[in-house]
This record gives structure tokens, C-alpha cells and sequence, in this order.
């Protein structure tokens, strides 16, 4: 069987070294060929990476996305008339592109099937419930057969391990990533966390906050979506850098209003700040006691007040806060509130087993 890894297309021996070199180093393994390729190795590659000595030899090959122009001499305008007539998504010149094609090669190998479904979810107001809902949703998510990553974007919060009982599990938490700055290798990254309940969970640790930088939250969670299944985001309801990375990873989000007025109010001032962040905003609704008519709030008012879909009404779990005193999270008992909430949820989005959406 063929490697699954990029095609390289050059007669240049130095440049085929420096290719084959980078190929390594990302932990892929190349298919060579010095002349044009055949029709079906063409269309088939995962990558396409041309050498600009390859390229007048290539016309007529056919048009095809995920294909890079390669040159070790420097920019020029004959270099990008070569990009355009093989078609090329990039044109790039080494050294200086050889970190962003390590990146690219490194993606092939570790495989390009489809990304996870990555769900935030988002507190309207202090205390609303986000950090309970996301281990539910995680929990259930695991149940399912789903490989599963729980993510804690929340620094300030008590951390998702402790909910999920389990601080003291091996692995690493997010002080460990501070120094992460190009892409993360998603295996390596599963690997790494502690294995809690049948996934995966990032949270901070009890020491000293460490400050962990913009491009390593962008390089962590893209790693995370890379192995497909589902993530679930914990967010913090202060806007900073890391928020818009995490949310700008999301493929849609959860804001958790309890319907109270002083509740929909924050909520709405919430929303409008990471709405425009993100492309799929819906209302999660906590139930409230009767108000002073008597009338119990209605979640779907709540969520037409508020401008979003509803997601549904999130029920109280009254055992919750003995089931996490004996180390038990959110979401344990398969009958709980908590978890047919979640089960149903998964279902809505993810009905088939291949992981395809609604």
C-alpha cells in the first residue's frame, strides 16, 4: 500500500533533500516522483508539493486544491506566473517557508478527516451553570462511544478536573502549553492529558496563574479539533485574547441564562459582545421559581427576549451537590437531568455514528 503522505514533484536533488528533510521532521512519508504523475497519484495525494523546477512540466496535469510551489531561489515574479499556471495554493521559498510547510505536512500526516464538533458553552450571567454543563456535555459525549476532549478556557475557575474529581490525575494542564507557539501534534496532545471518565481534559492547575499566550490557546485547540469526535469549551465570561481564540474555534455555542430578569439582562450584554465572534449562538435556559404573579418564565421567552435559538431548558439536578462531594461530576447517572439533557443534545447534532451533523 502507497504511504499516505504529500507527493513531491522535483528533479532538483537539493531541493528533493531539503523536502524529504522538513517530510521527517513532520513524521510523514513522501511519495517521490521526478517526472509528471499519473492521473489518479495526482488527484489522490493529500498534498502536492511542486518544485519550480517541476512546474512548466506540469501544465495540463488538471486543477486540484492543496498543491505548494516550492523554490530555494529567492522571490520572483517568474516564481508566482509558476504558481498560477500549476494551480498552487502557496508559493513559498526555503528557508524562510520552511516552518509553515512543516506545519502543512505535519497536518497530512497526521490525517485530514473531519475536525471535531466543537460546542462552547457560555455563562450569561455569574453563577448560571456553564462549567456544569460542559462536563454533562462531555460526559455524555464520552458515554456515546465519541472521542472526547473537555477544555477549561476559564483560568479564574475552580478548574474542570476538580469538577470532574479528579485534580490529582496525571498529565499536563494548561501552564505547560505556555510556551507553545507552532502547531501542536493533536495525538501528542491527547496523549499527554489526564484520562478522566472516558476523555480527555485540559484544566489549569492550583500554583500561580501562569499567563499563557494567544497562539498557544489558537495552537492547543486546533490540535484538539484535528482528531475529530467532539470538544467542549469551558469559556470565561471576560473578553480578552484568549477568548476570542477559543471562541473563534467554535462551531457553535451554548450561553446559559437562568430566567431571572437580572440574568437576561447580563445575558444579552454577554451575547452582544461574542456574537459577532461567532457563527452559532443559541440560549440554554435554567428555570426559574415563579415570580411574584405566579408565573414560571417559559425558556423560549427567554431566548426570543435575548434574540437566539433555543436549545432547550436545562433541568436542576438536586443530587448534583452530593454526587460531587463524593467525587461524582456532573452528568454521572446515565437517568440523571443532566445527562439526558446531554444525550439529547448529541443526538440533535450528531444522530449517525460516522459523527455527520444535522
Amino acid at each position: 500500500m502507497e504511504p499516505v503522505g504529500p507527493l513531491i514533484l522535483t528533479e532538483d536533488g537539493a531541493l528533493l533533500d531539503d523536502l524529504l528533510r522538513l517530510c521527517a521532521a513532520a513524521g510523514a512519508r513522501a511519495q517521490v516522483r521526478h517526472g509528471p504523475p499519473d492521473r489518479d497519484r495526482w488527484e489522490s495525494a493529500p498534498l502536492v508539493i511542486v518544485g519550480d523546477d517541476a512546474a512548466a512540466r506540469l501544465r495540463g496535469s488538471g486543477r486540484r486544491r492543496g498543491v505548494v510551489l516550492v523554490s530555494r531561489a529567492p522571490e520572483s515574479p517568474e516564481l508566482w506566473r509558476h504558481a498560477v499556471e500549476v494551480g498552487a495554493d502557496h508559493a513559498l521559498v526555503l528557508p524562510d517557508g520552511e516552518k509553515w510547510l512543516v506545519d502543512r505536512i505535519a497536518d497530512v500526516a497526521e490525517g485530514a478527516g473531519r475536525p471535531a464538533l466543537t460546542v462552547g458553552v457560555l455563562g450569561g450571567s455569574g453563577g448560571a451553570g456553564a462549567s456544569t454543563l460542559a462536563c454533562a456535555l462531555a460526559l455524555t459525549s464520552a458515554r456515546a462511544g465519541r472521542r472526547t476532549l473537555l477544555v477549561d478556557a476559564d483560568p479564574i475557575g475552580c478548574g474542570l478536573d476538580v469538577m470532574l474529581g479528579a485534580e490529582e490525575a496525571e498529565g499536563l494542564r494548561w501552564p505547560a502549553f505556555a510556551g507553545s507557539r507552532g502547531r501542536v501534534g493533536g495525538g501528542a496532545l491527547e496523549e499527554a492529558l489526564p484520562a478522566l471518565h472516558g476523555l480527555r481534559v485540559l484544566s489549569w492547575d492550583r500554583g500561580e496563574p501562569v499567563p499563557v499566550p494567544s497562539q498557544a490557546v489558537r495552537a492547543v485547540l486546533a490540535a484538539a479539533r484535528r482528531g475529530g469526535g467532539s470538544v467542549v469549551v469551558d469559556l470565561p465570561r471576560h473578553a480578552d485574547d484568549n477568548a476570542s481564540e477559543a471562541l473563534a474555534q467554535l462551531d457553535l455555542a451554548l450561553l446559559v441564562v437562568p430566567a431571572t430578569l437580572p440574568a437576561v439582562a447580563a445575558a444579552g450584554r454577554t451575547a452582544a459582545v461574542v456574537r459577532p465572534v461567532l457563527r452559532d449562538l443559541r440560549a440554554v435556559v435554567r428555570p426559574a421559581r415563579r415570580d411574584r404573579s405566579g408565573r414560571v418564565p417559559d425558556g423560549a421567552e427567554v431566548a426570543r427576549l435575548l434574540g437566539l435559538p433555543y436549545a432547550g431548558e436545562l433541568p436542576h439536578d438536586l443530587g448534583l451537590p452530593a454526587a460531587q462531594d463524593t467525587g461524582r461530576p456532573p452528568g454521572h447517572d446515565p437517568r440523571g437531568p443532566l445527562a439526558r439533557f446531554g444525550t439529547a443534545f448529541w443526538q440533535q447534532l450528531v444522530p449517525g455514528p460516522d459523527g455527520a451533523t444535522s
